[in-house]
């Protein structure tokens, strides 16, 4: 494991460092699949997966036997972002605002006499 992996993976929740190991040795696994060879819940596995996929060393892909689930794989150190900070932030949408904009024009109903 080179350094630039550790000092990603330093911040990271033991779950997630023990994913990324799996992954790392063993290849491309699903969701259930980690769980079994980690022992982990699921839901902690789709933790970890996201706080990986987060900083760019774990990638998500189609199973190819069931379309319906995902794949995860580490990420080839040549293929990571340089800056993956930028690249977590560009990854994550916009959310939706939930209060109209203070510009536009709001539907008011008017009483006729």
């Amino acid at each position: 494991m080179d350094d630039g992996t550790r000092e990603l993976l330093a911040p990271l929740p033991p779950s997630a460092k023990l994913v990324y190991y799996v992954l790392d040795e063993e290849g491309r696994f699903d969701q259930t699949g980690l769980a079994e060879e980690t022992r982990l819940s699921t839901r902690t596995v789709r933790f970890a997966v996201e706080k990986l996929t987060e900083v760019g060393l774990v990638e998500e892909g189609l199973c190819p036997r069931d379309a319906r689930r995902s794949v995860y794989s580490t990420v080839p150190e040549s293929e990571r972002p340089t800056d993956p900070e930028a690249a977590a932030a560009s990854e994550v949408e916009p959310e939706t605002a939930s209060e109209p904009d203070a510009e536009a024009p709001t539907a008011t109903a008017v009483a006729e006499d």
